[in-house]
């Protein structure tokens, strides 16, 4: 791929996050979670159970970061710490039963949002899209395994 198609692809998963985001925020009518927060819990959500270590090395961050983040989604009352049977020591985390409700509200209205906007393009783009889907989600995963 050339600099310039790299660059437009880029820009346009960009914006699309970036759209998506804002506006099933203004329909839930809920204050913006940061960017970190949300990636801990998207984490969180994808590996119950994680340790703050370990979802510090998959984050790519300082371990005290990410224990200041789960402190304050703790205090939001989106995340639990358990500590771990085997080990005292660490703790695991887990989303709880408001987070879960509101990442399954924030996910309906991003559906929403994208099915609206999905039907005013054509059938091919459509098509295109719906295609490329799995691509682009191997592409998020590769990314997060580069250095």
């Amino acid at each position: 791929m050339t600099d310039e198609t790299l660059d437009q692809l880029g820009a346009a998963l960009s914006d699309l996050h970036r759209v998506l985001r804002r506006r099933a925020i203004q329909r839930t009518g809920r204050a913006a979670l940061p960017d970190a927060q949300v990636e801990v819990l998207r984490l969180v959500q994808r590996q119950p159970g994680i340790s703050v270590r370990e979802a510090a090395e998959r984050l790519g961050t300082a371990a005290n970061t990410v224990s200041t983040l789960v402190g304050e989604l703790t205090t939001a009352g989106l995340l639990r710490r358990d500590r771990d049977p085997a080990d005292r020591r660490t703790v695991r985390l887990k989303l709880t039963d408001v987070a879960y409700e509101r990442i399954a509200a924030y996910g309906q209205y991003r559906r929403e949002l994208l099915a609206a906007a999905l039907a005013g393009l054509d059938a091919t783009d459509r098509e295109r899209l719906r295609a490329a889907a799995p691509a682009l989600s191997r592409l998020a995963d590769r990314t997060t395994e580069l250095p």
